[in-house]
């Protein structure tokens, strides 16, 4: 029987339960995996306590994993039995196998692990985006990062250095300083001792930033206006503290005519030929040696409970996998 994470009633940590399901054989386009890692997400935990709603109840959890393919289905000729995959897609991650539409997957290069694969579909493809499609970065741009020493954040400081911006990225703590000048920031802000907004005025010179990369959301919206440079670009990807609440379209004139945008994911990888454009970039990336994938922190699949505790108290740093 297949072990999975499921929520019946949104909630606390304490939603998440580990249990068998059965798996019908797969349907007309789609393939079935037996997953090795599973990608831990906040998004996960927006779905756990019905920030984003799920379709229906019980679901799974999780949005990322790498596995092997072990049958396809009717009308599926892209894929066969042993090949190395990964994905991203909403919902059906938390288990140790599960089908999935053969669209939506990637082949895994051999140079690249299933861990690897794991945190790359969810957080690789975001930073892609990100950084090469919401705002293209270039050499001379200065960016700000919040959250640079979480799993998003690595990659994008890393990937940012690559292309050759000023990167200034906020942590919580001292250790995660360390960890985000070892992953390419050139300045690091620790946002619990000091006003980030003032600190980027000092780094900066007073010319601020091109573009700000936000995943925090509600406690780093005001100032993250404040650190741009006229005609910057705010860019909301995530609500790891809350949802930005809503403000006026004049606050985007009052500092400087100001952009802001809210992307996601979705709806830059809907065509398969953009999911393929984008794993094919990221992978490439990987391969070059442009980006390395710190994996600081694995659990297995039945502890998945205690992975969201340590992720929303901000104990985790880089990625983390569960391992079914």
């Amino acid at each position: 029987m297949v072990k999975a994470v499921r929520v019946h009633q949104v909630g606390g940590p304490e939603a998440l339960i580990y249990e068998g399901i059965d798996l019908p054989a797969p349907g007309t386009g789609e393939v079935h995996v037996r997953q090795h890692a599973v990608g831990l997400n906040f998004i996960d935990v927006y779905y756990r306590t019905g920030l984003y709603k799920a379709p229906s109840l019980p679901f799974i959890v999780g949005n990322e994993a790498a596995g092997e393919v072990v049958a396809v289905g009717p009308g599926v000729t892209d894929f066969h039995p042993g090949d190395r995959v990964a994905y991203y897609s909403n919902l059906g991650g938390y288990a140790s196998e599960r089908n999935i539409a053969a669209e939506r997957l990637v082949r895994l290069p051999d140079h690249i692990t299933y861990e690897q694969g794991a945190v790359l579909m969810l957080k690789g493809l975001t930073v892609w985006y990100l950084l090469h499609k919401t705002f293209k970065v270039e050499p001379g741009h200065r960016v700000l990062i919040h959250a640079a020493a979480g799993g998003i954040g690595l990659i994008a400081c890393q990937w940012a250095k690559a292309l050759g911006a000023n990167v200034i990225g906020t942590v919580g703590s001292k250790a995660k300083a360390e960890l985000a000048l070892a992953n390419g920031c050139d300045h690091v802000i620790l946002y619990n001792e000091e006003n980030f907004v003032e600190r980027v005025r000092q780094i900066s010179r007073n010319e601020l930033c091109d573009v700000v990369y936000d995943g925090v959301g509600k406690t780093t919206f005001p100032g993250s206006l404040s650190c741009l440079r006229p005609r910057g670009l705010f860019v909301s990807f995530g609500n790891a503290s809350g949802p930005v609440p809503p403000f006026s379209l004049a606050e985007l004139n009052t500092h400087g005519s100001l952009f802001a945008t809210r992307p996601k994911l979705n709806d830059h990888i809907a065509t398969r030929a953009d999911l393929i454009e984008g794993a094919d970039t990221l992978f490439a990336a990987v391969i070059s040696g442009k980006l390395h994938l710190p994996i600081n922190h694995a659990y297995a699949l039945k502890d998945a409970a205690q992975a969201h505790i340590d992720l929303e108290s901000r104990k985790t740093t880089g990625a983390s996998i569960l391992k079914p």
